[in-house]
């Protein structure tokens, strides 16, 4: 597909304003207990005239002070809305006239060699945001992090820099596709983001409910491996062994127990606690589902229904 070069830059153009530099300041206690300052730097990006900014959870987690940068120069100071730390996602807002904001695209029809634009404001560098090129390298890929696993990313070879973490990741009609994240330190051209349907759907439920709400089944529990089935003697050796159910919760009042190990999801077979996780946040609040049992050497069908986490 080629690629009107003056269009691209007119769509660029319009985006970066948008895209915003947030800074922070943290306060960390060193061995003496003494208090310092610690600075740090991100992007986001406007998307509506309220003034809400999306970017990623780690630019703004445990600052003390949000100072929000507009490529026009304007400073705001930066309130936060809420936060998602499992997606990486946090919204913040600003007090601001005529705002420019980003019109947000569809994630789920991205393809790989898709050309696309990072933008955003490496090492916190003065004089507005920058622009990388690159293509959508890959779709669906997960890694593992200090707030652990992180699933469904972009994979891109557009540089993303320190600093660009928050910022958009654009197609070529300037709609905003994902949301950069992360580079991976030594790699060469691997960096990744969120999909723009993943962090519009925390988006709206931050900015609506103040947090994400997500589906409750109310168990706790192990997954069920080789070695855990010999141990406990279990007639299985997958699925997840319930070791507590939360009282009131869809589960105790679906007759689910302490021991029980559930095999199936719906339509879907369970392994292990991490694919019952998996399953239990695809649905939605309210949602009936079937989750199969087994109780002893007996299998059993329980009728769940979906509610929000307490």
């Amino acid at each position: 597909m080629s690629i009107d070069e003056s269009a691209v830059l007119e769509v660029v153009e319009k985006v970066t304003k948008s895209v915003v530099n947030i800074n922070t300041v943290r306060l960390l206690q060193d061995y003496f207990y003494q208090v310092h300052p610690i600075q740090g730097v991100g992007s986001g990006v406007i998307i509506d005239q309220k003034g809400h900014i999306i970017t990623n959870y780690h630019v703004i987690a445990g600052a003390e002070k949000i100072d929000v940068t507009l490529a026009s120069g304007e400073v705001f100071s930066g309130k936060l809305v809420g936060t998602f730390a499992s997606e990486d996602v946090a919204v913040l807002r600003i007090n601001g006239e005529k705002l420019p904001t980003a019109e947000l695209g569809d994630s789920d029809q991205l393809k790989v060699g898709q050309t696309v634009f990072a933008i955003g404001n490496p090492f916190g560098l003065a004089g507005g945001p920058s622009v990388t090129k690159g293509v959508i390298s890959a779709v669906k890929r997960s890694i593992r992090s200090e707030r652990g696993l992180i699933e469904n990313l972009v994979q891109t070879d557009a540089s993303i820099n320190p600093g660009n973490s928050g910022g958009p990741l654009v197609d070529v009609q300037g709609r905003v596709v994902a949301i950069n994240e992360a580079i991976v330190p030594f790699a060469q051209g691997i960096g990744f983001a969120m999909p723009i349907n993943t962090v519009k759907r925390c988006a709206t439920e931050i900015i609506t409910h103040g947090r994400v709400l997500r589906p409750w089944l109310g168990v706790s529990g192990l997954s069920v491996t080789p070695e855990i089935a010999s141990y406990y003697r279990l007639p299985i050796d997958r699925g997840a062994l319930i070791a507590d159910v939360m009282p009131g919760s869809p589960a105790e009042k679906a007759e689910m127990r302490r021991g029980d190990i559930i095999i199936g999801f719906g339509d879907k077979a369970i392994n292990g606690v991490d694919e019952l996780v998996k399953e239990v946040q695809k649905r939605k609040i309210g949602e009936k589902t079937k989750v199969l049992l087994l109780r002893g050497d007996e299998k059993w069908m329980a009728d769940i229904t979906l509610e929000k986490t307490l």
